[in-house]
C-alpha cells in the first residue's frame, strides 16, 4: 500500500531523514516509535506532500506520489490526522464531519449526512452534532479528527500521536475504533505513537533514532530493551 524508499530529508543543510525505507501493507497497521525530535512527524509531512524529500521515493498503491500536492495525495485515498488534530473550532462537529468529504475527489459519492458507522465507531460524536468542534475536550476532539479523515474513505490512515494528553478511557475508545476500522474496511495505517498499549495494537513497528530506522520487527516480539531506548516511558 505505501513504501517509502531511501528518503533523505533536509532542513537546509541539515540532514534530518536519512535513507528512511518503511513498508505499510495493505490491511495492516504500521506503528513508527520513537523518542521527540528524531524526525517522526516530518517522515509523515513527507508522506503527504507537506515537505519535499531531497532524495528517494514514495508510492502509494503502487504508483509514486513525489510529484503529487497534499490535496491530490488526499484525493487518492490517504487520510491525515495530524498533531494537534487542527479540526475547525468554529464549525460545528456536524460541519467539521462533512467537510472532510472534499477528499473523496472521484473515489466516492458526497452526502449532506453523517453515515452511520461513524457513529458506530465514535458514539459520543452522534450526541454532539450540534457543538461548536472548539467546545470538545481534547479526546472528543481527537475522535472527531479521526471520524473527518474516515468521510473521506480512504486506503491508508496517517495518525501523528492520536493519544497525546488524552484520558485513558479516551485512548482504549480510539484503539478499539482503528483496528474495527482495519478489521472492517482493510484500511492500512501508520501510526506515530509513545503510548506502549496502543504500540503493541499494531502488526508490525519501526523505530527511528536520529533521523534513520534502527530497529524494526513485528510487535509481538517488541522486546523491553527496545521499549526502553525509543519509547518515552
Amino acid at each position: 500500500m505505501l513504501q517509502v524508499s531511501g528518503l533523505n530529508f533536509f532542513y537546509g543543510e541539515s540532514h534530518i531523514l536519512r535513507d528512511v525505507d518503511l513498508t505499510v501493507p495493505r490491511g495492516q497497521m504500521v506503528c513508527l516509535i520513537g523518542r521527540n525530535g528524531v524526525g517522526k512527524t516530518t517522515m509523515l509531512n513527507n508522506i503527504m506532500g507537506l515537505l519535499m524529500p531531497r532524495t528517494g521515493d514514495i508510492q502509494f498503491d503502487g504508483r509514486s506520489v513525489l510529484r503529487d500536492s497534499p490535496d491530490k495525495r488526499a484525493r487518492m485515498g490517504i487520510g491525515y490526522v495530524p498533531q494537534g488534530r487542527e479540526i475547525i473550532p468554529r464549525l460545528t462537529v456536524e460541519e467539521n464531519l462533512i467537510i472532510g468529504q472534499e477528499a473523496l475527489g472521484d473515489r466516492g459519492q458526497k452526502s449532506k449526512e453523517v453515515p452511520a458507522e461513524i457513529f458506530e465507531l465514535f458514539p459520543v460524536l452522534e450526541t454532539m452534532l450540534n457543538r461548536m468542534g472548539g467546545d470538545l475536550s481534547g479526546g472528543q476532539q481527537q475522535q472527531l479528527a479521526i471520524a473527518r479523515a474516515l468521510m473521506s474513505q480512504p486506503q491508508l490512515l496517517v495518525l501523528d500521536e492520536p493519544t497525546e494528553g488524552i484520558q485513558p478511557s479516551i485512548i482504549l475508545d480510539i484503539e478499539a475504533a482503528v483496528r474495527r476500522i482495519i478489521e472492517t474496511r482493510g484500511i492500512s495505517v501508520l501510526l506515530v505513537e509513545q503510548h506502549l498499549h496502543f504500540v503493541r495494537q499494531a502488526d508490525y513497528y519501526y523505530a527511528m533514532q536520529k533521523g534513520g530506522i534502527v530497529a524494526s520487527g513485528s510487535t509481538s516480539e517488541l522486546s523491553n530493551a527496545v521499549i526502553q531506548e525509543f519509547l518515552a516511558v
